[in-house]
């Protein structure tokens, strides 16, 4: 363990026995792994999405608030709570928008094949969002791979040091939930 994780690990300790200063000392260290985590988060988002990368970390380390319930054991799996938190802001935000657009005439679109298309890099969050807890229903650690990997921009290693499993268990339930998801969203298949 580098002196910097050992700082962040202790930093974490402080945090979840009350000190409200240590998060102060924490993000400095952190900052950038939360920023380039909400920049993958924001760049899967349409263009003109409201919320930036930096009020997208502000919002998820409000949600996370105080880890006196669950400590982190480490700056991994700070992290990972950080993407897990980033993921469902991102999903409330969007459910949110649909709600307001139901109501709105203006905003509806027609079924009409060709009439809408998304481009390729578009994903839709909620959608996403259905195909990971239907994932989860069938393989709650290949969602949890996923979170980590897509949305939380880990490694393999880091992945398998969360979970506390190997890096080729990693690798293999991340080819396998891939596939699943791929298969779920684009709908090849009814099961």
């Amino acid at each position: 363990m580098s002196d910097s994780d050992s700082e962040i690990t202790q930093l974490l300790d402080r945090w979840s026995t009350g000190d409200a200063k240590a998060l102060d000392e924490l993000l400095p260290l952190l900052y950038h792994e939360l920023h380039r985590t909400a920049g993958a988060y924001m760049a899967q988002q349409r263009a003109g999405h409201t919320l930036q990368p930096t009020a997208l970390i502000n919002e998820a380390l409000m949600r996370m608030n105080s880890p006196t319930d669950t400590p982190f054991k480490n700056r991994s799996h700070f992290l990972a709570a950080a993407a897990q938190a980033m993921r469902h802001l991102l999903i409330d935000h969007a459910r949110k928008k649909n709600a307001d657009k139901r109501f709105d005439p203006a905003d509806r679109v027609t079924l009409v094949e060709g009439a809408v298309s998304a481009g390729p890099d578009d994903v839709d969050m909620l959608a996403l969002d259905d195909a990971l807890a239907r994932l989860k229903a069938v393989n709650p650690r290949q969602e949890r791979v996923v979170v980590l990997r897509y949305f939380g921009g880990m490694s393999q290693e880091e992945v398998a040091e969360v979970l506390d499993i190997s890096v080729p268990t990693v690798a293999r339930d991340w080819r396998v939930a891939r596939m699943l998801l791929h298969d779920w969203l684009s709908g090849d298949t009814e099961d």
